[in-house]
C-alpha cells in the first residue's frame, strides 16, 4: 500500500524542474530557438498527443515501445503521447503546410518515454530541435550539422565533439547479404553491440570470404578523419552504394572542417543507432564534461510517405535538460533588484521603468525581512528624497 509520504514521489525518470534551475532551462530554450530564428526556422508547437495511427506511421513505428498509449474517450481511438517530435513535424510538413520549396521547422517540446533510453537518463526530456524539408542534397545535412554546432557554440558549451557516421555503409552491404531476416537481426544486434561474438557468427553464417572479412572489420572503423582512407581500402571491392556513401561523408567532413577547424571530428562507420529511421548521414554532438550526447540527427527521407507526401528530409534535436546541467550558473540571467515597500508614486515609476528596461524587479511587503537569496535579488532600489538609484546588495 502507497504510504502518505509516498504519494509525493515522482514515477523513476520523471523529474520536476524547480526555479533555479528552470530559469537556466527557460534562458536556454529562449536563446537556442532565436538562434534557429535566425536560420530562418519557423517555429512550431505541436500537440502533446495524437491518435497512434498518426503518431506512430511511417518511421515512427521505432517509437512503438516507448510510447504512453490509452483510450480517447471522445472517439474510441487509440491515443499516444509523444516520444519524438520529428514525426510530429513530417505530418505537419505534408498535410498542415504543404510548402513546395524547402520547409525549415524548429520546436521546443517536452517528449515522454515508458522506458529510459540509456541507464539513469530522464524519461521526460526537453528537446530543442530543427527539421528541413525539401532538400535532397547534402547541402541541406551540412547546414543542419552548422546549425547544431553554432546554437550549442552561441549558448556556452565548449570543447564540442561532433561524431559522424552513414547507414549507407551497413545498408549496403546487408542488401546483397544472403540471411533471413531473423540472421539479419541478429547481425545488427551483434554490430550495434560491437559483440565479441560477431567473429563466431560470422564464421557461422556468411560464407562469402569477402563479404565476411568487410563485416568482421567494420566494428573497428572508428576514429578520426583517416578512417575513412582505411574503409576505402576494406570495402575496394564492396558494392557502389557503399562508395557512395564514403563519398558524402569525405565531403561533410570537408565542409565542416572549413567551417569550424578547432571543433573535434569522430567517424563511427559501424553507427546502427536508429538505423531503421535514418536513411543517410547520421551524427552526435558531445562535448567536454558531458555524461551523454547533447544532441543528435541525421537524414530521414521519405518519413511523409505514409501522410501522402514523401520528401528528403533532414534534422537534430539536443537535449535541454542535459546542456543546462553542463553549462550550469553560466547561462543564468542577471539576478534582480529589490525594491523596499512604499507608498511613493516615483518609486512605483522608477519600478516600471526598470521592468521595462528589462530588469527583474522585487517589490517588498510592509513588515517584511527580505532573503535577497531566496528572492533572487543582488542590488536594492534606494532614494536620497531626490532621485532613485541602483545599489549591490554586497557592498
Amino acid at each position: 500500500m502507497m504510504t502518505k509520504v509516498d504519494r509525493w514521489l515522482l514515477p523513476e525518470g520523471i523529474e520536476e524542474i524547480l526555479p533555479d534551475r528552470a530559469i537556466t532551462v527557460e534562458h536556454l530554450r529562449r536563446r537556442l530557438l532565436d538562434t534557429y530564428h535566425r536560420w530562418g526556422y519557423d517555429l512550431v508547437i505541436p500537440p502533446l498527443m495524437e491518435f497512434t495511427d498518426s503518431l506512430l506511421s511511417g518511421s515512427g513505428r521505432d517509437l512503438d515501445q516507448l510510447t504512453f498509449k490509452f483510450t480517447d474517450q471522445l472517439s474510441g481511438k487509440m491515443l499516444g503521447v509523444r516520444a519524438d517530435t520529428t514525426p510530429q513535424t513530417a505530418r505537419m510538413d505534408a498535410h498542415s503546410l504543404r510548402r513546395k520549396g524547402p520547409n525549415r521547422l524548429c520546436y521546443a517540446t517536452t517528449v515522454l518515454y515508458t522506458r529510459p533510453r540509456r541507464p539513469a537518463a530522464s524519461r521526460s526530456p526537453v528537446q530543442v530541435g530543427v527539421e528541413l524539408y525539401g532538400v535532397p542534397g547534402l547541402e541541406a545535412d551540412i547546414e543542419v550539422i552548422s546549425l547544431l554546432v553554432e546554437a550549442l557554440e552561441e549558448v556556452g558549451v565548449a570543447g564540442q565533439c561532433l561524431d559522424l557516421g552513414h547507414v549507407g555503409i551497413y545498408r549496403s552491404i546487408e542488401e546483397i547479404l544472403e540471411l533471413d531476416e531473423s540472421r539479419k537481426g541478429e547481425l545488427f544486434e551483434l554490430l550495434q553491440a560491437k559483440s565479441c561474438e560477431l567473429a563466431g557468427w560470422i564464421e557461422r553464417n556468411i560464407d562469402d570470404p569477402a563479404l565476411a572479412s568487410m563485416i568482421a572489420q567494420l566494428p573497428g572503423l572508428h576514429g578520426d578523419v583517416d578512417v575513412l582512407d582505411r574503409a576505402r581500402e576494406i570495402f575496394a571491392d564492396g558494392p557502389a552504394e557503399l562508395e557512395l556513401a564514403l563519398d558524402e561523408l569525405q565531403q561533410v567532413v570537408a565542409k565542416v572542417k572549413e567551417r569550424f577547424p578547432a571543433l573535434r571530428l569522430f567517424l563511427d562507420l559501424c553507427q546502427l543507432e536508429s538505423y531503421h529511421y535514418h536513411t543517410g548521414i547520421v551524427f552526435a554532438i558531445y562535448a567536454d564534461g558531458a555524461r551523454q550526447a547533447l544532441g543528435n540527427g541525421g537524414r530521414y527521407d521519405d518519413i511523409g510517405e505514409s501522410f501522402g507526401r514523401a520528401r528528403p528530409a533532414t534534422g537534430c534535436s539536443v537535449d535541454l535538460k542535459a546542456i543546462a546541467e553542463l553549462v550550469g550558473d553560466s547561462a543564468k540571467p542577471a539576478l534582480g533588484i529589490y525594491a523596499p515597500p512604499s507608498d511613493d508614486p516615483a518609486q512605483d515609476a522608477q519600478v516600471r521603468s526598470l521592468r521595462q528596461s528589462g530588469e527583474r524587479v522585487v517589490c517588498g511587503f510592509s513588515g517584511e525581512t527580505p532573503d535577497y537569496s531566496e528572492l533572487g535579488c543582488d542590488r536594492i532600489l534606494v532614494t536620497d528624497g531626490e532621485g532613485f538609484s541602483v545599489k549591490s546588495i554586497l557592498n
